[in-house]
Order: C-alpha cells, then structure tokens, then sequence
C-alpha cells in the first residue's frame, strides 16, 4: 500500500466509492459537497479528486464525467478505510444465522452448505460459493518420505480415494536419512487407516517419548496430511446464479468469465485456495484475480474450519461496483457460523 492519503481525500474516496457502488453512476464534485457532510468547497474537492485520479485510485469514462473507483481504489478503500470506519460494515446478516440454524440442517452438512450458498447470495445480490470439506469417509492409506536433496523432503500422502499428494519441504540444515527412515515408519504406523478429517492426528504422531528434534521434525512434516484435503476433489456449492445475472447485465463481459471460471471447477478452486492459509477475510479485486478477463469481477472470500484447520471457504463474487462492507460482514458471519457446526461434526 502507497503512503496513506490524507483524511479529507480518504473521506472523498470514500464517498466516490459508496456513491458509485450505489448508482452506478460516476460521482462529480458537486454531489460530493451537497449529499455529505465533507467541509470543503466544490474548487477543493474538484482538486482532491483530480489528485486521487493522479494517484490512480479514481478515473472517469470521459472528459465531463465525473469520477469512479479503479481497482486500486477499492483496495485501498477496503484496506484503509473500511477498518476505520466502524459504521460502513454492517451488522451481519440474520438470515446466515437462520439459514444453519434449523434442527435438520445440523445433520446434514451438505444441505447446511447449499443453503448458505442461496442465502449469502440472496443478502448480498452476488454470487454465493461455499466450498465442502473433504468426505469424512477419506483415509491415508500409505505415506512416503523421500529424502530428494540434503534439505529437501518429499512427503507422498496416498489416500483412499486413491489421490497422490505430494509437498515439498526445505530445512537449514542437511536431513539425517535415519530420521527420514523413522518418520516414514511413525507415519504408516501411526496414521494408516485414520480419517483426513480426525483432529487427533498430530495428537497420535506426537508423544513424551520423543526427543526435541524428533518431534520438531514430525511437526514440522505435519501439514502434509492434515492439509491433504486442500489438494484433494472438493465439492462448490453455487448460489443465486439467475438472480446473479440478472443483477449485473451491465458487467456482462466479466460475468461470462466468471461463469466459465464455475465451469472450470480447478480454475475456481484455485482463486479461492488463497483464502484457506487465511484468518481473516480474503478480498482479491479486479486485476488481483490474474486473469484479463475478470478485470471487472471481485472476490470477498472467508474460511472456516475447526481448531488448527480450515476446511473450506464461503465466498462472494460480483462486480468490483460492490458493497463491500455488507460482502466482508456476509462471509465472515458465515464463515463463524459454519466453523461452529463443524466443531460438532469433527469432533
């Protein structure tokens, strides 16, 4: 992030970007002075704006228009000014509470999630995708630890779906080929046979009688079957696709890719693997998505999961003219939610 604006053009921005995301409309001077309460003249907020197009937060469609957000506006805006700024997040939503809240729903995990998929989207006029955690019936069949350089350990994790997962680990120093030997013999004996959604794994790997280095090593290796699932098939759930596109009509070129993108199941699950090494609500905005074609199309994405593992994630995509107080209130609410029905299926 460039060095911080100034409170008088954060507070302009603000209002650009509010203004826009309720109209559609670009935002001039004018309007700014008449609708808040910003204490400035027409002359000095037409200068803040043309201040902020130089800085490439704004812009506008033609010479008399006035201005709109680009994508490194919104960034900013959801970085910097949403965080201080208390009453531009709403409160979340009641129907994300509703929505899990039914005696059935508990049960079952599936209808849960296609559920929250309709109801995040209904609330927000966006497209709604929730991730499913992996099949709890999925186990480790077999594990190899390969000793590929001095530093560099290979972990294979065969599952009983059959996937082969592999990662890659770099230590400072040369590995011991003995304790690649003995790590290989703990895993297969240990965690053979054992769910990939057990929270008792790193409990069954690790005990007294290990030394430090021991068990710094299997901790360390850990990660390669308790994060497994991330790799493995998940299963999307989809949310609000008619009243999607019949909301955005005037961003089509973007929700076409988008909707390709929901045919391309890898495409999709690969942009919303960012959230799950996240904590905190993961937004990725226009360009950020890395591809031309979703240069219109943001991302608010939240994960959710249990003590010491994400299982999957609730998102939100739509144009980047979106309300993002209301999307980063809607998946984070969400995504609570969802983590404190998971905590009674895995445990």
């Amino acid at each position: 992030m460039p060095n911080p604006l100034t409170t008088r053009q954060e507070r302009i921005l603000r209002a650009v970007v509010e203004e826009f995301v309720a109209s559609g409309a670009p935002v001039g001077s004018k309007h700014i002075v008449s609708s808040t309460d910003i204490d400035a003249a027409a002359s000095t907020v037409r200068y803040e704006l043309a201040r902020l197009e130089d800085l490439g937060y704004l812009d506008h469609p033609h010479t008399s228009a006035g201005r709109r957000p680009t994508d490194r506006g919104y960034r900013y805006y959801v970085d910097v000014v949403l965080p201080s700024t208390p009453d531009a997040v709403p409160a979340p939503p009641a129907a994300i509470g509703n929505a899990l809240g039914v005696g059935e729903l508990q049960r079952e995990v599936d209808a849960a999630l296609e559920t929250l998929a309709e109801v995040v989207s209904q609330v927000t006029n966006l497209l709604g995708v929730v991730t499913a955690p992996p099949p709890q019936g999925t186990t480790v069949c077999h594990v190899e630890v390969l000793l590929l350089q001095p530093q560099v350990v290979m972990v294979v994790v065969i599952t009983s779906t059959g996937a082969v997962n592999k990662r890659l680990f770099a230590f400072e120093e040369p590995v011991d080929p003995g304790l690649i030997d003995w790590a290989r013999t703990v895993f297969n004996e240990r965690v053979t046979g054992q769910s990939l959604g057990a929270w008792s794994i790193e409990s069954r790997l690790i005990d007294p009688s290990m030394s430090p280095r021991e068990a710094g090593f299997l901790t360390t290796l850990i990660p390669a079957i308790t994060d497994v699932d991330h790799r493995s098939a998940e299963h999307l759930f989809v949310g609000g696709r008619a009243r999607f596109l019949s909301e955005t009509r005037d961003h089509l070129a973007a929700i076409d890719a988008l909707m390709e993108r929901l045919e391309e199941r890898a495409t999709l699950l690969s942009l919303l693997r960012g959230a799950l090494s996240r904590h905190e609500v993961y937004l990725q905005i226009g360009h950020e998505l890395g591809s031309p074609a979703l240069s219109g199309v943001s991302m608010v994405a939240a994960n959710y999961g249990v003590a010491r593992r994400n299982l999957g994630t609730v998102s939100l995509f739509g144009p980047s003219r979106m309300d993002y107080g209301l999307a980063i209130a809607t998946v984070r609410e969400a995504a609570r939610r969802l983590s404190e029905l998971m905590e009674g299926v895995y445990q």
